[in-house]
């Protein structure tokens, strides 16, 4: 039975409070809570299911402000928010099947070139442009593979639903954080309900970390919408090159592996 010490959980509950905000404009937030839970000393398992359980709460805040500002179209959203719930749920129970590996070494290759994208794409704003793929195809097929990712393993998925409705649904960058944010929440709980049934979660830890995302989720969503694409913009892409520089710099990973037999 781990031992929870209220010092942890407070200093828990501020990193949570931080990357609440950060996830709430770029995305990225699992990768400052998730290894903060580790290097508590928490269990892998229930420190996943601790994180889905704070990351959660932190997208459902964001969720409900731009929903209060009228930022979210319910009637197109809804079915992708389906279909992503349900390929993360999915992903959750396949986590085994998927060599982790593979994971390890191709997401901080596209989290680089999702950083590129925005960094050189010239035309990024808040304006909607024309749609390179129909509602119903992105519907039954993107949202659920990247929901399906997020399931099985996670860092980045706010980003790559991001790039995906803007380049292939043609959104706004804030009309498509609006929107992501929505779609993570889906995915954030459809694996949550699979991890949870493992009885991994604790508790205390969660419960206070999801306060703490919870309101700095609201301040980094507050922020998005003061500020539009010029504030969303430049930290999605700070995000996507940390995360794939936290990725690669992980002990183990394939292309930091690959990389030192080659030079030495």
């Amino acid at each position: 039975m781990f031992e929870v010490e209220l010092t942890l959980i407070l200093g828990l509950a501020g990193v949570a409070l931080l990357a609440g905000f950060f996830d709430a404009i770029a995305g990225g937030g699992g990768l400052i809570t998730l290894p903060a839970l580790l290097l508590a000393g928490i269990d892998p398992l229930a420190a996943i299911a601790t994180n889905k359980f704070q990351a959660a709460s932190a997208t459902i805040s964001a969720t409900v402000v731009f929903a209060r500002k009228g930022m979210i179209d319910w009637r197109s959203s809804l079915p992708m928010a389906t279909l992503a719930l349900l390929g993360s749920a999915l992903g959750a129970l396949s986590v085994s099947l998927v060599p982790r590996s593979f994971l390890e070494a191709g997401v901080p290759i596209l989290l680089i070139l999702i950083a590129g994208y925005f960094a050189f794409s010239p035309r990024l704003g808040d304006t909607q442009k024309k749609a390179k793929v129909p509602l119903l195809v992105f519907s039954l097929s993107v949202a659920p593979m990247i929901g399906f990712y997020d399931g099985i393993f996670g860092p980045g998925v706010g980003s790559f639903f991001m790039l995906a409705l803007v380049t292939l649904l043609g959104q706004g960058l804030l009309h498509a954080v609006s929107t992501s944010k929505l779609l993570n929440a889906s995915s954030n709980i459809g694996a949550l309900l699979v991890f949870s049934l493992s009885g991994a979660i604790i508790l205390p830890i969660a419960l206070t970390m999801a306060i703490a995302a919870f309101v700095g989720a609201q301040l980094g969503a507050r922020c998005a919408v003061r500020f539009g694409a010029r504030l969303i913009r430049p930290l999605l892409i700070t995000a996507c090159c940390l995360m794939a520089a936290k990725l690669m710099l992980t002990p183990g990973n394939p292309i930091i592996q690959m990389m030192s037999r080659v030079i030495f």
